[in-house]
């Protein structure tokens, strides 16, 4: 990571609290006075122009307990400084001020959170959750409470919960929930449900892509939503090279065509 240049003393302090505090394990999150907004929030997830972009770790906003101090946070990669309102019960106002430098590998989320983190903002509270909305609807999601890690890629039994085509996500067919599971060992060896047969195959692992080998499996006769399921799963593990991405406890593996599903880590194999 660079250094930021030219950045001043005034900022690096701001933003080297902002990470401190966020650290801490000390004191109340998102729950002082200010709106019931202050405090540090993580950042989830962003919806906005009908894509919803996920946050990563770093992404979160420490609002003020008083309006005479200044939120700090982190967009994705560089730090900031906006002044906040708080006003009434249901707005917040953010007008952005200084921000680091520093290149940024991926920009896309970044450069989506600083757009939406300003002006005036409409405020949901839930138990642990803040939700800030945009005049156009676009959203900010955010929890009292940092991230899980990543769940590992191997050795972590993942449950299909949707497949994907293109930008759309639909969840597995009806009467299917929960039959789809599958466990990648340290040494590549796959093996699970398909949703109705059980498989095994051998799986390599190379940087972003896993690749799957060919398929091993029972051979029940599976209709309904069950075999809808395993049909799409054993085309999508036949495509080719996938590329895999965890989130927390998601998984996501997309194909070269765009097809692909999103898993969630259930426990660590044995």
């Amino acid at each position: 990571m660079r250094t930021p240049r030219h950045l001043p003393v005034a900022l690096v302090a701001l933003v080297t609290l902002a990470a401190a505090t966020a650290c801490s394990d000390g004191g109340p999150r998102g729950t002082l006075p200010g709106n019931g907004s202050a405090g540090t929030w993580f950042v989830q997830s962003l919806t906005t122009g009908g894509k919803t972009l996920t946050a990563p770790p770093v992404a979160q906003v420490r609002f003020p307990a008083s309006e005479s101090d200044r939120a700090t946070g982190n967009y994705g990669c560089n730090g900031f400084i906006a002044k906040v309102t708080y006003d009434g019960p249901g707005a917040i106002t953010v007008e952005p001020g200084s921000t680091t430098a520093m290149a940024c590998e991926n920009t896309e989320f970044e450069t989506a959170f600083s757009k939406l983190l300003t002006g005036r903002l409409a405020v949901e509270h839930q138990t642990g959750r803040l939700t800030l909305k945009t005049a156009d609807g676009s959203t900010i999601a955010m929890s009292s409470e940092p991230p899980a890690p990543d769940a590992p890629l191997t050795a972590t039994a993942w449950t299909v919960t949707s497949l994907l085509s293109g930008e759309t996500a639909a969840s597995v067919p009806a009467g299917a929930a929960g039959k789809a599971v599958f466990t990648i060992a340290p040494d590549g060896a796959a093996s699970g449900s398909l949703g109705c047969n059980r498989f095994s195959a051998k799986a390599a692992v190379e940087g972003p892509k896993v690749s799957f080998g060919p398929l091993t499996s029972t051979r029940m006769a599976c209709q309904g939503p069950q075999g809808e399921l395993e049909a799409k799963l054993t085309a999508l593990f036949g495509s080719g090279p996938l590329d895999w991405k965890v989130r927390g406890d998601t998984l996501t593996l997309t194909a070269a065509d765009g097809s692909g599903l999103t898993a969630k880590a259930a426990s660590a194999a044995e």
